[in-house]
């Protein structure tokens, strides 16, 4: 399926109504047709052109809940999005009727103290995409803040650009634990967004990438994004591999993004003493056992990672600078119709499936 050049669309030439896919049950996904989103003065209405499949979109999915967010009512998921304007409000300057945008999915009060000191990922009223009870992009048209769209650059196609928003974990990551050009690092986790973290921390100019992961075709993958080294998990144990290749010291920095628990103890036990533990990756429980001993005595700095903030200009200026390559990571294309069968092909991870992209107007 391949992406399709749309022309600019006058706000009287829209539909009526749209398509969206909704979740009215955990496991349960119905196409209906809804009233098309009305904007605001300063709102945006985006054509949604691509839409990829994260791993919350699978939790909720399967299990309707990730920790205190609970899906109680039908549920539109997706967030990881871009498209195309097709009408803009009366105030908005900001972009015109044809822009290609992509999406930063939440969007937050600005007033709070959080937001005014630029962490404005950290805000409590926030309406994040996909996140009971806010509904998400698996729609044809989707009513958007003009300050959360970025324009693409020509470059970039949709899904690309989709791919900016676990991009920007990784680039929140990066600047949370203080990465700096020449460090070493290690990356527990092979997911999209552990494989888009691997673009990151190139991107900042890490020396040395050294990736750990359960399946051969992500380490493969994690390669071409530009790790130096690669670990099958289940063969070795990451952390002795990683204190091997760097001589016994450890690496500067490690990350955690798989949610999974012996996956953050590598990690940490991955690091050189005053090293840096950055946890992206929720695991399934709330509490994991960690060494409090090593923790302090080797002075181990360690960073929450909680999605990201002012990160999406720079993000699509790196996926559209020759260093990065990300294309090759979209494997799977579905319609909106087999949102679905989208998402059990995420979830079962078949061989050959890296990342899963729906495509609402096709």
């Amino acid at each position: 399926m391949s992406e399709q050049s749309v022309a600019g669309l006058e706000r009287e030439q829209l539909p009526q109504t749209m398509k969206a896919a909704i979740m009215t049950e955990p496991g349960a996904i119905v196409l209906q047709e809804l009233p098309i989103p009305s904007i605001g003065d300063r709102e945006v209405l985006v054509k949604v052109m691509a839409v990829g499949i994260c791993g919350s979109d699978l939790h909720y999915y399967e299990h309707g809940r990730i920790g205190r967010f609970i899906v109680e009512k039908p549920l539109i998921l997706g967030h990881e999005c871009a498209g195309m304007i097709a009408a803009v409000g009366n105030k908005v300057s900001s972009v015109t009727v044809g822009t290609r945008v992509a999406i930063e999915p939440g969007t937050t009060c600005g007033h709070c103290s959080a937001c005014k000191e630029g962490r404005y990922n950290l805000c409590l009223d926030v309406s994040f995409l996909a996140t009971p009870p806010i509904d998400g992009a698996f729609v044809q048209y989707l009513a958007v803040r003009e300050d959360m769209v970025f324009p693409i650059p020509d470059q970039l196609s949709y899904e690309e650009a989709a791919l900016n928003e676990p991009f920007s974990v990784g680039i929140h990551a990066a600047r949370r634990s203080k990465l700096q050009p020449g460090d070493t690092v290690a990356i527990m986790g092979m997911g999209p967004v552990g494989l888009m973290a691997v673009a990151a921390a190139k991107a900042f100019g890490a020396a040395q990438i050294v990736v750990s992961d359960m399946e051969e075709i992500r380490l493969e993958a994690a390669l071409k994004m530009g790790a130096t080294h690669a670990i099958h998990a289940k063969n070795e144990n990451p952390a002795s591999v990683v204190k091997t290749l760097t001589g016994g010291k450890g690496v500067d920095v490690a990350w955690e993004t798989a949610g999974n628990p012996h996956a953050l103890r590598s990690a940490l036990y991955s690091l050189r003493r005053g090293g840096k533990l950055a946890i992206v990756g929720l695991p399934p429980q709330d509490e994991t056992p960690l060494s409090i001993t090593f923790i302090a005595d080797n002075e181990i700095d360690l960073y929450g990672i909680f999605r990201y903030a002012n990160t999406y200009p720079s993000g699509l200026s790196f996926l559209s600078s020759e260093s990065i390559d990300a294309s090759f990571l979209i494997t799977d294309r579905y319609p909106l119709a087999k949102t679905q069968e989208a998402l059990e092909r995420a979830i079962h991870n078949k061989s050959g499936s890296l990342k899963v992209v729906v495509y609402p107007n096709e």
